[in-house]
């Protein structure tokens, strides 16, 4: 008989601890997606309803709101939602739509707070006896429109027979603050937004799924969701990885010459143009050696060219969990680190000056300059600064906190000196006034798909050192240009235009 009750007992304990775990699962683990689902009636319901809080910039512009509908259809919703900045930020808020829910961006990640929800009580009176009215709560984003107007600006500006596609990325590297991130070909929310399912789904800011012809999704934001060949401006990464878990190469000197070649391969691998190049990294970075980079990555060697990649949030490629910067909107994608057979030189002098199977997204580029420009640490990017309810109490504020640790902060200063020269004497030189102090890495990644003309994808990073300024870290990426183009010629008049830009708004325009 005690032998049974035992039993009964541990069963009981098992069970009890099943409702447990099945509670903390509901209630913590997938709290979020079931408070976003489509399923749940409370939020099919606010759907419908499309009564959502406003999304505002960082100087208070409004960059999304939901206003009375004037349909007089029957099943129309309530509110529609508008986006007065029209595509500008669509890369950043996304859109919400009645029919197809809140599939991207800001109105996605934060969408338990844009719909009408439950309110917290204000006072005791509520707390016991009249609930609060549910309401929506209202975010503000760390982005600052001038910047963000002066980044699509300069990108679709571009010279005639440059291809405007591309992105920027504009962040503050001692917070972490994402201050612009524009995406070129862009969207119109508006469009989505429209109650009329035919408008919408004959809107051209959408593409249809190849698997599904009638489901369609918005254009996918280069900035977060695209990646490249980082070029030469992985020699940022190279040069650091010297400074940082080398030292013993600081002093390294390539001789001159214009090829390289390993000898596990045939094929040298060359400096762009034929040049010859060589020399100590503070005479090849500015000149963007290409033999000379490869051959101290080989110096540096595979496990220790691997860990500074990672240090600076690259995955290799293929690893099964890769790193993905925790930036506040969904589907930012991975950015990757060559993965290299033992031994095989060629390929590790071709990742060493970011080409082979390195791939980088805007984002990720960025966040390299930000953690040369904070003394090696690279914060979390964040896009929320804070959220209010409807009675503009505070709900949530962002705190800045730390995501990596690239390098020491003497690594990074002596990194910082080698991108000034870029921008003085090397292939940068001219593009920037002197008085910004730029530290700059041009990169000018040659990609050629089967069959086609040889393009390139042109890059540039880099943040002002100029005295009194506050930091700013911008990367650019343009890609799919004709092989005659380079980094300094494409990318470097749009990071001039934004820091420019930036510059006017603190006073030190030079």
């Amino acid at each position: 008989m005690g032998r049974r009750i035992r039993w009964l007992g541990i069963v009981m304990l098992l069970c009890f601890g099943l409702v447990v775990f099945q509670l903390v699962n509901i209630q913590f683990v997938k709290a979020k997606a079931l408070a976003n689902s489509p399923y749940n009636p409370r939020v099919s319901k606010n759907v419908l309803d499309n009564q959502r809080g406003t999304i505002y910039a960082a100087d208070g512009t409004v960059l999304a709101q939901s206003v009375k509908s004037t349909s007089v259809a029957p099943g129309s919703p309530q509110y529609m939602r508008v986006y007065p900045q029209g595509p500008l930020f669509a890369g950043i808020t996304g859109f919400s739509d009645v029919f197809y829910g809140s599939p991207s961006g800001i109105e996605y990640q934060y969408n338990q707070y844009l719909q009408t929800h439950a309110q917290a009580p204000q006072n005791f009176s509520q707390l016991l006896f009249n609930k609060p009215p549910s309401e929506p709560d209202d975010v503000t984003l760390t982005v600052d429109p001038a910047l963000q107007q002066a980044a699509a600006t300069a990108l679709s500006t571009l010279p005639p027979g440059q291809d405007k596609d591309g992105a920027v990325v504009v962040l503050n590297p001692t917070t972490g603050a994402i201050l612009a991130m524009v995406s070129n070909p862009t969207f119109d929310p508006n469009a989505l937004a429209n109650p009329d399912v035919k408008a919408e789904e004959t809107a051209h800011y959408l593409d249809s799924l190849p698997d599904n012809p009638e489901k369609f999704v918005p254009i996918t934001p280069i900035a977060t969701q695209e990646r490249f060949p980082p070029g030469s401006t992985f020699k940022v990464v190279t040069s650091t990885a010297v400074y940082n878990l080398k030292p013993s190469l600081v002093n390294y000197s390539f001789p001159s010459a214009a090829c390289v070649t390993f000898p596990d391969s045939n094929k040298p691998l060359c400096n762009d143009g034929g040049s010859a190049c060589g020399g100590t990294m503070d005479i090849m970075l500015p000149e963007s050696c290409d033999p000379g980079y490869a051959e101290l990555g080989v110096q540096v060697g595979q496990p220790v060219m691997t860990q500074q990649a990672k240090l600076f949030g690259f995955s290799v490629d293929g690893e099964k969990n890769p790193f993905i910067p925790n930036l506040d909107i969904p589907n930012v994608i991975p950015s990757t680190f060559s993965n290299l057979p033992a031994n095989a030189q060629s390929l590790l002098g071709q990742s060493s000056i970011g080409q082979f199977n390195d791939a980088a997204t805007p984002l990720q580029n960025a966040l390299v300059a930000a953690g040369i420009a904070n003394g090696g640490v690279i914060m979390t990017p964040h896009l929320m600064q804070q959220i209010r309810d409807s009675q503009n109490n505070v709900v949530a504020t962002y705190q800045p906190k730390p995501m990596l640790t690239a390098s020491t902060q003497a690594a990074a200063a002596s990194v910082n000196t080698l991108m000034q020269s870029v921008a003085t004497s090397g292939t940068a030189a001219g593009v920037f006034p002197a008085s910004w102090q730029m530290a700059v890495k041009t990169g000018t990644a040659q990609v050629q798909a089967p069959g086609q003309i040889e393009q390139t994808d042109d890059w540039m990073i880099g943040f002002p050192n100029a005295k009194g300024v506050p930091p700013i870290a911008v990367a650019v990426v343009v890609p799919y240009q004709t092989q005659d183009l380079t980094g300094a010629v494409v990318a470097g008049p749009i990071v001039r235009a934004v820091v420019q830009a930036y510059m006017n708004q603190t006073g030190a325009a030079g």
